[in-house]
């Protein structure tokens, strides 16, 4: 990526901020007619069951559901923000790629106070990951090389964007949400330049054991999003009757739809550089119901 490139960006970035602030209209509360989250993205819909749910119940599946969403916005935002502050150490500070990066921690750090108060403004009670997820995102944060970081934090940026194509495209979709999917994908346009490059520099040289570690390390991010979003206890709130049942019958519903509408540019990337091979496919298949 050319140095007068990188000064272009942070040159829009300085001049042309998007804050949260005064960007999303917090002031609004829900219409109505308004929802959170496309049906299609509901973990119950598309099953019998879900046809029995009232209205309300149906309402508020979909904003427990945006929560915990929002939550593992937050999360992977906060991993991206660790690989950028890892990669500065190795630049000096006249770098015009540090200077980049500092701009790109500050909209970061932006995003994370806006999903958070997205899930307030939802009235929302994220439900936190397990005891093994947390195990595993703490060591990866700690241990992992930076580069490793770098693919769990794109990968995540992907479901990101999937996730928010849908909302933007939603015309019911309550207004507060909208902006906040816009905002990302507007600023997050600006990012991806620099990360295309990052990713050209990573797998130009990785050989089939780096790329093979690289997939896997992508497949347990989207992993532990997917099942961060369907929870037995949402099930709960909204009145649901042997919620023990009805959240295996959404759990294995949702990795059907999840693969059918949400993991196709995830697949693409990996492919990009050679990430499906003997060793990696059969867990992406397993996993996430992935057609590779």
């Amino acid at each position: 990526m050319q140095a007068f490139e990188v000064e272009r960006l942070i040159k829009i970035s300085k001049e042309r901020p998007l804050l949260p602030e005064t960007y999303v209209p917090w002031q609004l509360d829900p219409a109505e007619q308004d929802i959170y989250l496309p049906e299609i993205l509901h973990s119950l819909e598309g099953l019998d069951i879900y046809n029995t749910l009232s209205t309300q119940q149906k309402l508020d599946l979909g904003r427990h559901e945006a929560v915990q969403v929002m939550y593992s916005y937050g999360w992977g935002e906060g991993l991206f923000c660790v690989f950028m502050s890892r990669y500065m150490l190795t630049l000096k500070p006249t770098d015009v790629e540090y200077r980049f990066l500092l701009r790109e921690l500050i909209e970061e750090y932006r995003h994370q106070e806006m999903f958070a108060q997205a899930v307030a403004c939802l009235q929302g009670d994220p439900l936190p990951p397990t005891r093994f997820h947390k195990f595993i995102g703490q060591f990866s944060t700690k241990y992992f090389a930076a580069d490793y970081l770098f693919m769990g934090s794109v990968a995540i940026e992907l479901v990101t964007d999937t996730y928010g194509n849908y909302s933007r495209r939603e015309p019911r979709i309550y207004p507060v949400l909208k902006k906040v999917f816009d905002l990302h994908n507007i600023e997050e346009g600006r990012h991806i330049h620099f990360t295309k490059w990052l990713l050209e520099r990573y797998t130009a040289k990785a050989g089939y054991i780096k790329r093979s570690a690289y997939s896997f390390v992508i497949l347990f991010n989207i992993y532990f999003l997917r099942t961060l979003y369907v929870k037995k206890e949402i099930f709960e709130r909204i009145g649901i009757k042997n919620a023990d049942a009805v959240y295996q019958l959404a759990f294995n519903n949702y990795k059907k739809k999840f693969a059918d509408a949400c993991l196709q540019n995830i697949i693409e990337f990996v492919a990009s550089w050679g990430g499906f091979n003997r060793t990696t496919r059969w867990a992406w298949r397993w996993l996430l119901n992935a057609k590779v």
